[in-house]
């Protein structure tokens, strides 16, 4: 449960920092916002927690959120649930607790389902302002080509027990 209100945190402090940005200076600024604030909201929790909190996809937009193999393999089970019929938003959360020779470690994942605004920055026809300040910013990006209605991504949460 408290994993779950640690996501439920980080997502809605990241969606209320990315409308105020939508509303101030559009797409561009929300670009901006994933860039630099979302990296910190994420930070702040993780020192809250004790725990490591973080956001990963299978279609990266910054490198350093590339999946390990357990995270890969919920994504992929996140988007088979949703290609049978389950909406995004409707994907329950996957856990585990996995044995590291550290110890045990709890892993939890909720999907980020894509919804209409994200479509923006995420969707498959991005206008050219939007293309020129993701290449800045995310010379690699794969994080395009989605529909609303599809997994983006997940937020994720490794803690030590």
């Amino acid at each position: 449960m408290e994993s779950r209100e640690a996501i439920q945190q980080f997502a809605s402090t990241l969606q209320g920092e990315l409308m105020s940005a939508m509303e101030t200076g559009g797409p561009t600024e929300a670009i901006q916002v994933c860039n630099e604030v979302a990296p910190e909201i994420a930070a702040d929790i993780s020192a809250d927690t004790g725990w490591d909190v973080g956001r990963t996809s299978l279609k990266l937009r910054n490198p350093d959120n590339a999946p390990d193999e357990w995270e890969r393999a919920v994504l992929e089970s996140f988007d088979a649930e949703v290609a049978a019929g389950t909406p995004a938003d409707e994907v329950a959360p996957s856990h585990e607790v996995i044995q590291t020779e550290d110890g045990a470690r709890f892993r939890f994942m909720a999907a980020i389902p894509t919804g209409g605004q994200c479509l923006a920055c995420h969707g498959e026809d991005i206008d050219s302002d939007i293309k020129h300040a993701l290449e800045r910013l995310y010379p690699e990006d794969e994080a395009t080509g989605y529909q609303a209605g599809q997994v983006r991504g997940a937020f994720t949460i490794t803690q030590e027990m």
